[in-house]
């Protein structure tokens, strides 16, 4: 018995090593879309789980909510009343991106959800309140800052490409989808 309590203390103290600390964001954002109801084409690519590696970007346009995926579809759904009482928060500055990766499958099927910021020009500028540091999506899956040139892989946990000693990956958000014409809720972790 004494030979094993090392080891199962070593393999124990790996185990808890692994977690992910902060592995979703603090930033704000709170989200709940049904799309039975809008049926929107442009976001029900990015919640088909049969098409990984599709995302869209989504905003409020006024009383719209706007989306673009990055196969260029774009589209505007006007909020509904409900919506509108609502106040939904998307993310630090008014976007997210949504959609299935095609890496790093679990949790949620590999579901996730992106604050629409670079998070290094973010913090580097230190402008959490009205940051302009939106990323711009390509059809191989990378965010790019239009700022900074970093880029992120959307489909592996928004990991920087091209980053310096410091620099961070996408902040994400608890997030999950009953499918294509179903629900999509995204938030922050509580």
């Amino acid at each position: 018995m004494k030979k094993l309590a090392l080891p199962l203390f070593l393999v124990m103290l790996m185990l808890m090593g692994c977690q992910v600390e902060g592995e979703y964001s603090t930033w704000p954002c709170r989200f709940d879309y049904d799309n039975m109801v809008h049926q929107d084409q442009t976001l029900a690519t990015a919640m088909n789980v049969g098409s990984p590696g599709v995302f869209c970007k989504i905003w409020e346009s006024g009383t719209n909510y706007a989306f673009q995926n990055n196969l260029n579809m774009q589209s505007q759904q006007p909020k509904s009343e409900l919506e509108r009482r609502q106040n939904f928060i998307l993310g630090v500055n008014n976007g997210i991106i949504v959609g299935f990766q095609t890496f790093n499958m679990a949790p949620n099927g590999g579901f996730v959800a992106y604050d629409a910021q670079c998070p290094n020009c973010v913090r580097k500028e230190n402008n959490y309140l009205n940051p302009k540091f939106p990323l711009q999506m390509a059809t191989n899956g990378i965010a790019t800052c239009g700022k900074c040139g970093k880029k992120y892989d959307l489909n592996n946990s928004g990991i920087i490409q091209n980053g310096e000693e410091g620099d961070v990956g996408l902040e994400k958000y608890l997030a999950s989808t009953t499918g294509p014409l179903g629900r999509l809720s995204c938030g922050t972790k509580r």
